[in-house]
């Protein structure tokens, strides 16, 4: 009777226990899918707002502040928004507040007797300086600035004016008053270029000048004939290039690198079938140009370089409007613009993601403003867009925080300035302010999936068949010796591997690159022909090796061919290639060869990847049942026919889940690829060039990247097609393994 409670009891507390341990690991389960799904939502939450639409709304309308002054012929928004500003033909500049209109402060130019201020512009790539042209022919140069201060915690903005370079205008010898007036400052020289429509002769003098330096006669004047008469000048910020253009769409592209001689490496018609130029902007960084015509269509032309070192000017992509282009405004630090048509539609457009971002309509007929062109501002930051019409001032709020990210820039050829065609190309950063991005992922991706193949070409072969032998073959004892010493390679740290893959075996490789691809193509006909030297000797040689041992005779044979190949291989390579056989390859195959490339990261990547696939394929192999090859063998089959046709058929779908799981390691390996590559995102699949993965891009490039930035949600993007990538395969394992199991399960 005790003995029949104490069972009770003891099979009670068995039930608690089970019940417990079964919700515990049903609680672990359940919390793993969790953060997984979170982790899945947390990236969407960061990567959705790239591909939100921009939008546009009125933030004020209010009268043109001290509108005696005369109407505007600039017009301008600090960077903070706090403050605009306008400037009067007569030289008078009004800083008013941005939202409300109020004047907060007024300054009057300096103007000789009877002349006026004709306009005002830009006149070097950061904003800094303004090119104030006169009536005169003359210029000033004039930098604006502000000096904060706080009143009861409010803040105060005070407008400064300085001349850098003097207070005397500057004036270039020309025989007939000019009518195109370009000034830009470089950091050691002043480059002004003036022209007359009519007259064709353009000059160009050269100043060289430092900040703080007084300009008196120019150190150079070049003067030169334009082929027809010109319509529109542009120069680019670097004072590279120089840009004539007429209302036909004839364009002349001058090179400026020569003071005393500008070489003409262009002439060409970049309008047909009857269109007019009627605007002409430059892009930012000036070495792209757009140009609106009357049909409403805006084209950018950018400079490009043949391969024979030839200059010429190609369309790279176009825009519409919905009627004839009045106004075209570029963005001071991206690759889009703003145009404007004759019937009062405004659409904001992006160079690089080729794609139209809003178009909404002003509410006025721009028809009956042909000073519009003269009244209209974008903001440093591209969020505020000021507009001045019949007395009145608009002031319009634009959110378009990720304007270069679309399909077409991410997956899709995109043509950058100064390529010769479309390419993928990523490229995040630069030292210049007029960089365009590149963001395309199609390199990454190619980088993810060409390391991970060389990886698996490996690891594959070697785990798959070592792991048979090791459960099938090998003697229980060498077994107990030969599993755990590969299992407790995985518990080696990757970053280990990738740091002497990169400071040891990518030289080693580079230096006996001959001797490595000898033992990969050789070494498996070598141990061909060593299997039938073991078969043809006497049985009474071969019996003296224990059954299951046959594979600890090879080890001595490897270790002496290896040492064979590195020690001929400099004399075969001597006396075939002249000593240099990755200049042959460079000079005969057109095989170039980086130091840390894909064979590096396929042998380092590959030793951390097969011990995954060895232990579960190994596993998988060991565990089918007995009863099967003993069957099997009892009817009559070989060792290898029961091998191949029962074994291995059984464990096939542990087999293929070793694989799967190791080719999902090996994608989102990070270490080893950050180490061992050059980190180039090249579209090569030679094995001896490098890659850029994925997760080494983001473990590379996130921590220096700015929060909420374009940059930074792509990072995330490409982490999430990184999550999607391995959460297919893993799912398609999956799908694949249960059905081998149900096809096999039953043998």
């Amino acid at each position: 009777m005790i003995n029949s409670v104490e069972a009770s009891a003891q099979q009670r507390r068995r039930n608690l226990l089970d019940r417990l341990a079964a919700g515990v690991i049903a609680a672990g389960g359940i919390w793993v899918i969790l953060i997984i799904v979170l982790l899945f939502f947390y990236l969407l939450a960061v990567v959705a707002p790239i591909f939100k639409s921009a939008s546009m709304a009125q933030q004020a309308q209010y009268s043109t502040p001290a509108i005696h002054h005369g109407v505007s012929v600039y017009l301008a928004i600090e960077e903070s928004k706090q403050l605009a500003v306008r400037a009067t033909p007569n030289g008078t500049f009004i800083f008013f507040e941005l939202t409300s209109g109020t004047p907060t402060y007024t300054y009057h130019l300096d103007l000789p007797p009877q002349v006026t201020v004709d306009s005002i512009a830009q006149a070097d790539v950061d904003g800094r300086f303004l090119n104030v042209k006169l009536d005169d022919d003359s210029m000033i140069i004039l930098e604006i600035g502000y000096r904060v201060s706080f009143d009861d915690e409010r803040r105060v903005l005070t407008p400064t004016f300085s001349f850098p370079y003097g207070e005397e205008p500057i004036t270039i010898e020309h025989n007939q008053q000019s009518d195109h007036r370009d000034l830009v400052i470089t950091e050691d020289a002043v480059v002004a270029v003036v022209s007359n429509r009519n007259n064709r002769t353009v000059s160009v003098a050269f100043f060289e000048a430092e900040e703080g330096d007084e300009l008196a006669d120019p150190d150079q004047v070049s003067q030169f004939e334009a082929p027809f008469d010109i319509d529109y000048q542009m120069v680019d910020g670097q004072a590279r290039w120089l840009y004539l253009a007429n209302r036909s769409g004839q364009v002349a592209l001058y090179d400026l690198n020569d003071a005393e001689d500008p070489v003409q490496v262009a002439n060409i018609a970049l309008l047909n079938g009857g269109a007019e130029a009627v605007v002409m902007q430059p892009l930012l960084g000036g070495s792209s140009i757009l140009i609106g015509d009357q049909f409403g269509n805006i084209y950018q032309y950018s400079i490009t370089r043949d391969k024979q070192n030839q200059y010429s000017l190609a369309r790279y992509r176009s825009f519409e409007l919905d009627s004839s282009v009045q106004v075209i405004l570029p963005e001071d630090r991206r690759k889009g613009f703003i145009g404007i048509s004759e019937q009062g539609t405004l659409s904001v457009f992006h160079t690089t993601a080729e794609q139209n971002l809003l178009s909404v309509s002003l509410g006025f007929d721009a028809r009956y403003n042909n000073e519009l062109h003269a009244l209209s501002t974008y903001s440093p930051r591209s969020d505020r867009l000021l507009l001045e019409t019949n007395g009145n001032i608009r002031v319009y709020e634009i959110d378009n925080h990720h304007p270069e990210i679309s399909w077409s820039s991410l997956w899709n050829e995109v043509w950058y300035e100064g390529y010769e065609s479309p390419e993928y190309i990523w490229q995040s950063s630069s030292a210049d302010n007029d960089f365009e991005p590149k963001f395309s992922l199609i390199p990454l991706s190619f980088g993810t999936l060409k390391a991970a193949f060389y990886a698996m070409m490996f690891a594959t072969p070697l785990a798959i068949f070592g792991a048979i032998f090791t459960a099938y073959f090998m003697a229980p004892a060498m077994r107990a010796w030969v599993k755990p010493s590969i299992e407790i390679m995985e518990a080696l740290p990757t970053v280990i591997l990738g740091f002497l893959a990169g400071l040891w075996l990518a030289p080693l490789v580079e230096d006996n690159l001959l001797a490595v691809v000898s033992v990969f193509l050789i070494m498996p006909f070598e141990l061909i022909f060593f299997a039938w030297l073991w078969h043809i000797l006497p049985h009474s040689l071969t019996r003296r090796i224990p059954d299951g041992w046959q594979a600890a005779v090879l080890i001595p044979v490897i270790i002496v061919f290896v040492w064979v190949a590195f020690a001929v291989s400099p004399l075969v390579e001597q006396a075939i290639f002249g000593g240099d056989l990755k200049g042959w390859m460079r000079t005969t195959l057109g095989i170039n060869y980086d130091q840390r490339n894909s064979l590096v990261v396929g042998l380092a990547m590959g030793l951390a990847v097969i011990p995954t696939i060895f232990s579960i394929t190994e596993d998988a192999i060991f565990s089918v049942p007995k009863h099967l090859t003993q069957g099997s063998l009892a009817l009559g089959a070989t060792p290898w026919q029961t091998l191949t046709r029962v074994v291995i058929l059984t464990a096939s779908p542990g087999i293929f889940s070793a694989v799967m799981i190791g080719l999902g390691r090996a994608v989102g390996e990070t270490m080893i690829v950050l180490m061992a590559t050059g980190n180039t995102p090249l579209m090569d699949f030679s094995v001896f060039q490098g890659m850029r993965t994925l997760s080494a891009n983001i473990a590379v490039e996130l921590p220096e990247t700015e929060v909420d930035s374009s940059h930074y949600r792509v990072l995330f993007l490409a982490a999430l097609v990184l999550f999607a990538v391995t959460f297919f395969f893993n799912t398609i394992a999956e799908v694949v393994r249960q059905n081998l199991r149900k096809k096999y399960g039953n043998l």
